[in-house]
């Protein structure tokens, strides 16, 4: 959930971590609107979701976490829950 307080500080950046985990529609769309609003006004808005189709919905690029590691980028051209579980489940290359 977003605190207002976090806000107060005017921040360049803000990372949001499972913004609509368990919470009804219409919470979810006025969270929505705050985070699209937020990166209007040029502010980088961070979020992790494990909602692959509210990554889709809501991102300028996508990208895919596993094995602690960023294992690619995808921008809206290339966008599919398919291709971010793909990048998502790639196995980390060995450390030579």
């Amino acid at each position: 959930m977003l605190n207002d307080n976090c806000l107060l500080t005017d921040p360049a950046f803000i990372f949001i971590d499972e913004p609509t985990r368990g919470i009804e529609v219409g919470a979810k769309y006025e969270i929505y609107k705050l985070m699209i609003g937020l990166a209007r006004e040029g502010k980088g808005v961070v979020m992790i979701s494990s909602e692959l189709p509210e990554l889709l919905g809501m991102c300028d690029r996508i990208y895919a976490m596993g094995g602690g590691r960023i294992n690619g980028m995808l921008t809206p051209d290339g966008y599919s829950q398919e291709n971010i579980m793909r990048l998502a489940t790639r196995s980390a290359q060995p450390v030579q």
